[in-house]
């Protein structure tokens, strides 16, 4: 019969988005998960009920992860769950992308929730019983981001009739793909413009450097833009014995990546955060050959549209300078990746003002913006809207560095995740500009 959908539910007729409407087959094999230690607060409350179906969608989706624009079996997952919700969710490309509409005909403000989907080339090491299968794993925590929002939809749907405006449920691939990503497809395609006509947008993503269950809001810049750098040293070659009679391409590279630290050092200003990294080098086959040329590539990080424009002048002053004057050539590309992550100043203020009222100790205000990239950029581009960072730091797992192969949060923090969504619906829909 193929792949079960995440859940493996089919909803009871006329009763899809009741609370406890999970049929017994969908359950049976799944422990009653006691939320732990976590206290649970204010909206988390709500969601209790749809504990065990969050945990057995993270559980699935984290089993089975898919790369980035090979999210086929992840959309069936997702479109699975949103039958077992009475949800109609239906794929949306370019790509592997699923749109969920909760109350479709209120006229009140449409909110947008977005979940990202695609996991990591990394092979798994946590021993989890619901580990990876294959090559590829959820490595940046995608698993929690879409069972933590199927679970706010279970809950939206069970109040849908008092809800004021529309809440559209995107649950989108490609984020990790790093240059164009899934997020400006999906606005290409009309994702906010189709109705209902999107008029705010929100967005979560774990956090292992918070503490479990905490939220972080930081107003403004919060995330860089990640430029790719590809450089070229090209020389001439020989026998390395000899190198007087060449130009040898590997001294050449060697002295450009440190002397780009300088322009890091040397020439912007303290305040402005910036990184550069030459991350990957490729030169040569053989102990005793000089080669004809080097290649290596980086990432440049800013968040000032006038530095990321002049970082990738001087990156190609200094290399090409650095080369030339040893009679060699550098050939060097910067291609642009996501824009910078800004969240609407008066969103996360009415935001943060909702989450301190139901969570008054676990709100943290960010002070220093992240060097990480993030393409839900594209979409506070657009729209007014705000980017939340979950905690997930609990001594274990979820205290791992994203990105390695033992990265695996705590399942209470789907709680805190779901509950993020419900109270931005709430808030977003309740406050200032909404319909």
């Amino acid at each position: 019969m193929g792949e079960r959908p995440c859940g493996g539910v089919t909803p009871r007729p006329g009763r899809g988005g009741q609370q406890g409407h999970y049929p017994r087959t969908f359950l049976r094999d799944v422990p009653s998960r006691s939320p732990g230690p976590l206290a649970l607060e204010g909206t988390e409350r709500e969601l209790r009920p749809h504990w065990d179906a969050m945990v057995r969608w993270r559980e699935a989706l984290h089993r089975d992860p898919e790369l980035s624009n090979h999210e086929e079996r992840t959309r069936e997952k997702v479109l699975g769950a949103l039958r077992s919700l009475g949800i109609r969710g239906t794929a949306f490309g370019p790509g592997f992308g699923v749109v969920g509409v909760i109350a479709p005909r209120a006229r009140g403000t449409c909110v947008l929730l977005r979940a990202d989907m695609d996991a990591l080339p990394v092979t798994e090491e946590t021993g989890a019983p619901f580990a990876s299968t294959n090559a590829a794993m959820h490595a940046c925590g995608h698993d929690i981001h879409m069972a933590a929002l199927l679970g706010a939809a279970a809950r939206l749907k069970v109040v849908e009739e008092e809800l004021p405006g529309p809440v559209k449920l995107l649950f989108q691939p490609a984020e990790e793909e790093g240059h164009v990503g899934g997020a400006l497809p999906m606005i290409r395609a009309g994702v906010l413009e189709r109705a209902p006509r999107v008029d705010r947008v929100f967005g979560l993503h774990v956090d292992y450097l918070l503490p479990l269950g905490s939220f972080g809001f930081c107003p403004g810049p919060m995330m860089a833009a990640p430029d790719h750098v590809e450089i070229t040293v090209e020389g001439r070659g020989g026998h390395a014995a000899y190198p007087q009679a060449g130009v040898d391409p590997v001294v050449l590279a060697s002295e450009i990546i440190l002397a780009l630290q300088t322009l890091i050092s040397r020439e912007r200003a303290p305040t402005d955060p910036v990184v550069l990294s030459i991350t990957h080098v490729s030169a040569g086959s053989k102990d005793n050959i000089i080669p004809d040329r080097v290649w290596m590539e980086g990432t440049l990080r800013t968040f000032r549209p006038e530095t990321r424009r002049r970082m990738a002048e001087r990156i190609r002053a200094r290399a090409d300078g650095i080369a030339r004057s040893a009679g060699g050539r550098a050939r060097v590309a910067v291609t642009r990746g996501y824009p910078p992550t800004v969240n609407d100043p008066a969103v996360t203020t009415l935001l943060e003002a909702a989450f301190r009222r139901d969570f008054p100790q676990r709100v943290r205000r960010m002070t220093d913006p992240l060097l990480g990239a993030e393409d839900f950029s594209y979409f506070l581009e657009k729209k007014p809207g705000m980017f939340l960072r979950l905690g997930t730091s609990d001594g274990a797992g979820g205290s791992a560095n994203a990105h390695s192969s033992k990265f695996l949060p705590d399942p209470r923090a789907l709680l805190a995740g779901a509950a993020s969504h419900l109270l931005a619906v709430r808030a977003l829909q309740a406050g200032p500009g909404s319909r």
